[in-house]
């Protein structure tokens, strides 16, 4: 490793300890050295916490995408004009929750919606996106190619973004190292392989909202509506968020659809019937094996509680995201329709089904949850 590039390397990271933003360039090239390992250990954590505390800007997530996108992502194509919809949360938020996004993208996936996710395993919370899809059956260390034939034929397919078949070069390295958020979780959550036009996605503040909707208009996204959602309550969690739209208080938004301009928007449970009575219904089980036997019930239409709400209150927004609805209360009684009827667990059989390399041991697996 060369001194001089470890030496203005350093500079970079003094400047964003100092609270100073990057350019969109000099982003890409710091991203471009910590992929290419060509700075120590030290120095590519130092930066990455420090652009992290310092609160990323538009430019520098944009960079980083760019960089990682480029360099470190394995790319493919989904056959037939599929116009491909994705949904996930940068993970980081303060309150934790059981996996919402996966529920809500299985729903829509049973409308009709091809759900194209890029996710990762736990890092700041109990059962990350790839840990739960492991847990009900999925293969989540397939090669692109089965996950897009998924996308095809199931209508979702999950890219594992930690494993070496999605991105090669740095990114499972640098994960598997760090135990706090940073920004990989937003700018790598963007490298999507499939490159889908459309998106849902929850960030972890609500300063993120609007950074992030100009972020996902300038890298190509037609339609998104990105959120942050709030807890009203005076005990322990009242000055928490989540990375999803919340049926525990209002929900931040900020939306654009087929490339118009951006809208900032709120949504209110209360006003959509949804509201929950205890936050707390929503926190994830202490394991993931009755995590996931729990979160099989919800998708087999067997759970009444706030969980069913979140679930469909998400989902509603991936229809309205997608064109598919003519508003949010639209959407939302879609979903409620789909999980209800069996269709969302259908969809998740066929899904476990189709991103495998053996169907029988994972459908043998989601169908040991539901016993």
């Amino acid at each position: 490793m060369s001194q001089t590039l470890n030496r203005k390397f350093g500079t970079i990271i003094t400047r964003l300890i100092q609270k100073e933003n990057l350019t969109r360039n000099e982003t890409t090239q710091a991203f471009i050295s910590v992929l290419n390992n060509e700075v120590t250990d030290m120095q590519q954590g130092a930066f990455l916490a420090a652009l992290t505390s310092k609160g990323e800007t538009k430019e520098e997530v944009a960079g980083s995408w760019e960089a990682i996108y480029d360099l470190d992502t394995t790319k493919v194509d989904i056959s037939n004009g599929i116009k491909t919809v994705e949904n996930s949360g940068t993970g980081m938020d303060t309150f934790k929750t059981f996996n919402i996004s996966t529920a809500a993208s299985i729903i829509a996936a049973g409308g009709g919606i091809p759900m194209a996710r890029h996710g990762a395993r736990a890092i700041t919370s109990a059962c990350g996106t790839v840990d739960m899809a492991e847990a009900l059956g999925v293969d989540v260390e397939c090669t692109v190619d089965i996950v897009a034939k998924s996308i095809e034929t199931a209508g979702l397919g999950l890219f594992n973004g930690m494993s070496p078949h999605i991105h090669p070069k740095a990114l499972g390295r640098i994960l598997s190292q760090i135990y706090f958020g940073s920004t990989l979780n937003i700018a790598a959550s963007l490298a999507n392989p499939a490159l889908p036009s459309i998106g849902v996605r929850g960030v972890y503040a609500r300063e993120m909202i609007r950074p992030v909707a100009d972020v996902m208009k300038e890298i190509g996204y037609k339609s998104a509506i990105v959120l942050h959602g709030t807890i009203n309550s005076s005990g322990d969690n009242s000055d928490k968020g989540m990375d999803e739209a919340s049926v525990c208080g209002i929900t931040h938004c900020a939306g654009f659809f087929e490339n118009n301009e951006i809208d900032e928007f709120t949504i209110d449970p209360k006003k959509l019937g949804l509201a929950a009575g205890n936050c707390n219904d929503l926190a994830p089980e202490k394991d993931i094996k009755t995590e996931s036997k729990r979160f099989a019930a919800l998708l087999n239409n067997q759970e009444n509680s706030a969980r069913k709400d979140a679930a469909i209150l998400n989902a509603g927004l991936i229809f309205l995201a997608a064109d598919r609805a003519a508003s949010l209360e639209d959407g939302i009684e879609q979903a409620a329709q789909i999980l209800e009827s069996g269709m969302a667990f259908q969809t998740l059989e066929k899904w476990v089904a189709a991103q495998n390399t053996d169907p029988e041991k994972g459908l043998a697996r989601l169908h040991s949850l539901v016993q």
